[in-house]
């Protein structure tokens, strides 16, 4: 089975953003005329409510937590649903859906409590709603792209594969308010992955009275979050009221988030100054290239290190990119500094492997290769002009394929110009709407591909278990290597903190050395805010929690 991730990081602006797979909030110092003109808005009662106003760049791909795979659809589905635990500004754990919960001595056994909690139909939540949620992921006729997000979980790779029954799996129901969950080795990140999107619980009920549930606002959609999704014009706008029913409605300060669907970043960006909306960032619009030295000079942009890379895939099946030197000497080729320093704009650091030093234990360059090594470049582009048979690099023609975004744009010029330049390799742009655009990736039909990736947890194995096999559903490269494979089964089941980061990075260095990917920049958030708007900033992974969000 291929868990595809078709959507992933939906609206990852070549800026930093991020995603997943973001930009929010802090102490932003917006003036006057970027204030709301009206912090609130009057329902048709007549009364006064606390909204908040955002734009994304397009409609939301999937509306369900278990085939949702971009930070579009993600930062939807995070307020209209709950997981067993929620993430703090620090990426820690903290209570959700489970009230609280122990971890057997081993690290294999979770037992979670639940609080009580109640559908927005009137269910209770019960931890068979996570059983059913989660099977109902692992299920090969599902087609859930994030499967993989499950397989910690003691049977689950092999039920999603077809080679294990559902009674296998380490999951048990001892009562309607305990849940307990058995895994095939230690994770260290479980309790962060039991607040991500695929894991949330599903009301069974509500899914098997009407198998096009997730598909628009209503009554059969029932969720359990802070929020509730109180209509959804697709391709237009989306609106979220508070949920007076969830466990701590009382802490929820917004009563409506309205989310408009505004394609163009310059547009938003007038929308913002204008005060019609009320942030901008990932993964919501993202910040207009154009308009980051603007924001920069009147102190109103915000930049914080994000766990993300940006990078170009690299497509191995292709009769020319599948020679590694070809594919070397285009990642070689690449002035990194000088691109976040005349286009992005944004801070970014250099990406110099394939995971960000964001991530714990990867924060120093491990030395892969040098920034712009033109020399290296040019000797590994002669090497694979030779065993491609090709004379000279004016007969090779690479394409460049991206979706539709003027940053995406602006970056993929930059590179064109310097495999021009200094490898005299000629290059064309292919431009695609984003749907499109996936299906290419998917189909493997393009040679070099951007993509950007943005943590799922805050661990190294979040951006390297990709590339494990070539069918893995997020690989979308053809690429997979025996040895890379090895120490990737290895670190799941290494106990020793160190030796498993140390399996990690020789994983990576294989990763380096074969060139899948060519990594170009690792994220930060950018994102600007109106001054009205408080505790509204993402936490390492992007992530935040409208929940917490106030409005003076």
């Amino acid at each position: 089975m291929k868990n595809k991730k078709f959507f992933l990081l939906a609206l990852i602006a070549a800026l930093s953003l991020v995603l997943a797979a973001c930009g929010f909030g802090g102490d932003s110092k917006s003036g006057d005329d970027n204030k709301s003109t009206d912090d609130s808005k009057t329902d048709d009662s007549g009364s006064s409510k606390k909204e908040l106003k955002l734009v994304v760049a397009s409609e939301p791909p999937s509306l369900h937590p278990q085939l949702a795979t971009d930070t579009t659809s993600g930062a939807v589905l995070n307020e209209v649903f709950e997981g067993l635990t929620r993430l703090d500004s620090d990426t820690v754990p903290q209570p959700g859906m489970a009230e609280e919960w122990e971890e057997s001595e081993d690290g294999l056994t979770y037992t979670f409590h639940l609080r009580d909690a109640k559908w927005s139909n009137g269910d209770p939540v019960v931890a068979e709603d996570f059983i059913y949620a989660w099977t109902w992921g692992l299920d090969p006729e599902n087609m859930s792209e994030y499967a993989s997000i499950l397989y910690p979980i003691k049977g689950a790779q092999a039920f999603n594969e077809g080679k294990g029954s559902v009674e296998d799996l380490g999951l048990k129901a001892e009562d309607d308010k305990t849940l307990v969950v058995t895994l095939e080795n230690p994770t260290p990140y479980f309790l962060q992955l039991t607040a991500f999107k695929t894991m949330a619980p599903l009301n069974q009920k509500a899914v098997e009275a009407n198998e096009d549930w997730y598909t628009d606002a209503g009554d059969d959609y029932v969720t359990n979050g802070p929020f509730k999704l109180a209509s959804w014009k697709h391709n237009d706008s989306i609106v979220l009221e508070k949920n007076e029913d969830y466990w701590d409605a009382a802490n929820v300060d917004l009563e409506k988030v309205s989310i408009g669907m505004v394609e163009e970043e310059s547009t938003a960006v007038t929308q913002f100054k204008k005060g019609e909306i009320d942030f901008l960032g990932s993964p919501f619009q993202t910040v207009a290239l154009d308009s980051i030295d603007s924001f920069k000079s009147e102190d109103k942009l915000n930049i914080s290190d994000q766990a993300g890379v940006y990078w170009y895939k690299l497509n191995t099946t292709d009769e020319v990119m599948k020679n590694k030197n070809i594919r070397k000497a285009l990642t070689l080729a690449i002035n990194r500094q000088e691109l976040i320093n005349s286009v992005t704009k944004g801070e970014q650091k250099p990406a110099l492997g394939m995971v960000p030093v964001a991530i714990e234990g990867f924060e120093e360059d491990r030395g892969y290769y040098k920034d712009n090594d033109i020399e290296e470049a040019k000797k590994a582009l002669e090497a694979g002009l030779k065993e491609l048979g090709i004379a000279k690099a004016e007969d090779l023609e690479i394409k460049i394929s991206m979706n539709t975004s003027e940053a995406h744009a602006a970056i993929a010029q930059f590179i064109q110009e310097g495999w021009n330049k200094e490898l005299g390799i000629k290059t064309t742009l292919d431009n695609s709407e984003w749907q499109v655009y996936l299906e290419k990736l998917n189909m493997l039909d393009y040679q070099v591909g951007r993509m950007g990736w943005i943590a799922d947890y805050n661990d190294a194995y979040s951006f390297l278990e990709m590339y494990t096999t070539a069918d893995n559903g997020n690989n979308d490269t053809g690429w997979e290597n025996p040895e890379y494979k090895s120490l990737m089964e290895q670190s799941i089941k290494e106990l020793d903190a160190n030796k498993r980061l140390d399996l990690l990075k020789q994983a990576e260095a294989i990763g380096m050395e074969e060139f899948p990917v060519a990594p170009i920049y690792y994220y930060t958030n950018l994102y600007v805010v109106g001054d009205h708007v408080k505790n509204m900033a993402p936490d390492v992974l992007g992530n935040f929690q409208l929940k917490n969000v106030k409005l003076d």
